[in-house]
């Protein structure tokens, strides 16, 4: 198949998917107990933009990083700070008196009307990821000196430091110190009235944003700076040879991971009510960590693929662990935290049997064709006895 036919079969497959999301979002109601799939693609789609930013960083520039969760709450807390209306601020704001008091959603609405909301929210998610890539770059000038385990753990102590510093009642009037972030614009601002007939987009709008951004990713790894940091993975005395400038290619790479890491932040304040600087912690780093292993180092759909199987089994498919009944069946041992056993067990065996992760460095396309290969191969081998005169 050629390289213009598979591009059509990605755009085909990309817009039956988005239909059927925008599909699937009208006839589930909030009530209805599918609509926790939703829920979930929600936070998979979220999920699946950090890791392949991580999996840009770790897997394809051979950067061990670990300040993800950092860069996650400055993008989110961007985000959020910058859509809060005003009438709500005083009510957000109540111990400390606001010191950013403009709202990029209710500004250009006030002025462009319903478009314009839109508009400010994609503003303000960009200058989230922005910010996050600000700071990416004054993190990188002294961490991307170091290398391995030492990086890690400079970057690292980086978003612990960051976490504190966005709790500091200092900072009470910009982030509201220890108190949460609440009242800006969520996913339930995501809908078209249409006089009677309401047209739900949230899931839409959040997956198609995940989209765009990881195919920009894509076009990127597959883009003479992408070869320039897949040759500083493989040798950075080989790449320093060849004419790359190893720091200035490391520090690019940081700041886009970093950008699109923000914009995941961003995204997850839409997704969740409420935003407190407390819940970005070093455990969500190794979240996202885990899902790049799972899905396999320097594979963009391995992450993606990780990040839905993460996200599914831990919030829906093992939920009934929790609860006592699972499948039918009740027993005891189904109590609350049995289905993180469950998972860390689920978790060990994909370890044990995919040595490099589920696609390895592959790509879905690749692995299909693969696939592909061996069943004809197996379709059309000759039985025994057949060809012989």
């Amino acid at each position: 198949m050629g390289k213009s036919n598979k591009n059509k079969m990605t755009f085909v497959t990309l817009a039956v998917f988005f239909m059927l999301t925008i599909i699937l979002e009208q006839l589930i109601s909030p009530g209805d107990p599918m609509s926790m799939f939703l829920t979930v693609l929600k936070k998979g789609a979220i999920y699946s933009l950090v890791a392949v930013s991580m999996n840009l960083l770790n897997g394809f520039t051979g950067l061990f990083s670990l300040g993800h969760a950092g860069f996650m709450l400055v993008g989110a807390y961007t985000y959020a700070i910058f859509s809060i209306p005003l009438v709500e601020r005083e009510r957000v704001y109540t111990y400390y008196e606001s010191a950013i008091n403009i709202s990029f959603p209710e500004v250009l609405e006030n002025i462009m009307g319903g478009p314009g909301m839109i508009l400010g929210v994609i503003f303000a998610i960009i200058l989230a990821g922005l910010i996050a890539a600000g700071i990416a770059f004054l993190v990188g000038l002294p961490a991307l000196r170091l290398k391995s385990d030492y990086l890690a753990i400079a970057t690292l102590g980086f978003a612990e430091i960051i976490r504190a510093i966005f709790q500091l009642g200092k900072l009470g009037p910009i982030t509201n110190g220890s108190n949460p972030l609440k009242s800006f614009v969520r996913q339930n601002a995501f809908a078209i009235d249409f006089g009677g007939f309401t047209l739900n987009l949230s899931t839409f709008v959040i997956v198609l944003f995940v989209v765009l951004c990881i195919s920009v990713i894509v076009l990127l790894i597959n883009s003479s700076y992408g070869r320039a940091l897949k040759a500083i993975r493989e040798d950075e005395v080989a790449a320093e040879a060849m004419g790359i400038n190893l720091y200035r290619h490391k520090q690019l790479s940081f700041c886009i991971s970093s950008f699109f890491t923000g914009i995941g932040g961003a995204l997850l304040a839409i997704f969740i009510a409420t935003i407190r600087a407390g819940d970005f912690k070093a455990s969500m780093t190794y979240e996202l960590l885990l899902i790049v292993v799972l899905g396999g180092i320097g594979s963009i759909s391995g992450s993606v693929i990780g990040a839905l199987l993460f996200v599914f089994s831990s919030e829906w498919w093992l939920r009934g662990l929790d609860s006592g009944t699972f499948l039918g069946i009740s027993l005891p041992l189904f109590r609350n935290g049995f289905r993180y056993v469950v998972f860390s067990v689920i978790i060990m065996l994909v370890v044990l049997f995919f040595r490099r992760g589920i696609m390895g460095d592959k790509e879905l396309p690749y692995v299909l064709g693969r696939w592909k290969e061996k069943l004809l191969t197996r379709i059309h081998k000759p039985k025994a006895g057949e060809g012989n005169g």
